[in-house]
């Protein structure tokens, strides 16, 4: 049965979960940066515009949208891992809606690395500074979450 698998399997896939959320978050506290040093220093159509929007794909896509699948994979593996997640508790759901504002804040960056792709930013490099904070915020959130059980 799959939940006694998941259960044999517990530990590796926490260790896989984390694995893939430090990775991820990773990519979802740079790439804010690297708009903010984009937006500020770097004229359209340059080299080294070209230069920005290659790292800002590459990190997009062979760092942040590989992590963030495997974040959800091993997330809903330990989800559904039998006596792991208590529903009847707060700290779940408090957790699930920081992780979808989470995955919405990592939507947001993808459509904002393809403004400067096409050469169509409108944000200002103070504001991908301060929507920098957005993921900061969320992480406290999950961490106290899952680690206190509120």
């Amino acid at each position: 049965m799959i939940t006694d698998w998941l259960a044999e399997w517990y530990l590796v896939t926490k260790s896989l979960h984390v694995i893939a959320v430090i990775t991820w978050m990773a990519g979802i506290f740079y790439l804010p940066r690297l708009f903010v040093y984009h937006a500020e220093q770097v004229e359209t159509g340059t080299r080294t515009d070209s230069m920005f929007q290659t790292m800002e794909r590459r990190l997009l896509r062979g760092i942040m949208n590989p992590s963030l699948i495997a974040t959800w994979v091993f997330g809903l593996a330990l989800v559904m891992t039998p006596g792991i997640v208590d529903w009847s508790m707060l700290w779940p759901w408090v957790k699930a809606a920081a992780v979808l504002g989470m995955t919405a804040f990592h939507g947001w960056l993808a459509v904002r690395r393809k403004d400067f792709a096409n050469g169509a930013n409108q944000k200002s490099g103070r504001h991908y500074r301060l929507m920098n904070e957005v993921p900061t915020v969320l992480m406290v959130v999950i961490v106290f979450g899952v680690i206190v059980k509120w």
